[in-house]
């Protein structure tokens, strides 16, 4: 995968930046994407994702993660679903946005490690941007287990 990683925050150690590198390129094969496919990852101040959540959610708090799926949009501007496909254009599956600071009070809240909620917001952000969702109890059935199965294959289990 093509992963493009972002630190605003300049919080982000060189550790956590790498494993946030290999973890979504692990879910990417986990998941059989092409070897081209892209996606950014960019964190940000619980401020800056707190504004993001605002404005396009319209939820007045900050987040841990934030994703935004490119499918969407290019379903909506008319273009075949599997246009990357048919043209041989890397799949670009989207942008997650993710609050450093607000994964680590989760992971104190939840009483988990750092490692494993950095891992977790990052998978579940993943998951987003290839389309699981957890909104409806079927859907939530699916995603969720699917998101553990990555994470212990990883080795971040808990």
């Amino acid at each position: 995968m093509d992963i493009e990683i972002v630190d605003e925050t300049k919080q982000v150690d060189e550790a956590h930046l790498k494993m946030a590198h290999d973890l979504l390129e692990f879910a990417g094969s986990y998941m059989k994407l092409a070897a081209d496919t892209e996606m950014s990852v960019t964190f940000v101040s619980d401020d800056k994702i707190h504004q993001i959540n605002l404005e396009y959610r319209q939820t007045d708090r900050a987040t841990d993660v934030i994703s935004f799926a490119i499918e969407e949009e290019t379903a909506e501007e008319g273009l075949p679903k599997n246009f990357e496909e048919l043209y041989h254009i890397p799949k670009d599956i989207g942008d997650l946005i993710i609050s450093p600071a607000t994964v680590k009070e989760h992971a104190e809240r939840y009483g988990h490690s750092f490692d494993r909620e950095f891992g977790y917001t990052l998978v579940h952000g993943f998951l987003h941007l290839n389309g699981y969702d957890h909104i409806k109890p079927e859907d939530e059935a699916v995603m969720i287990p699917l998101q553990e199965k990555i994470l212990d294959a990883y080795g971040l289990k808990r």
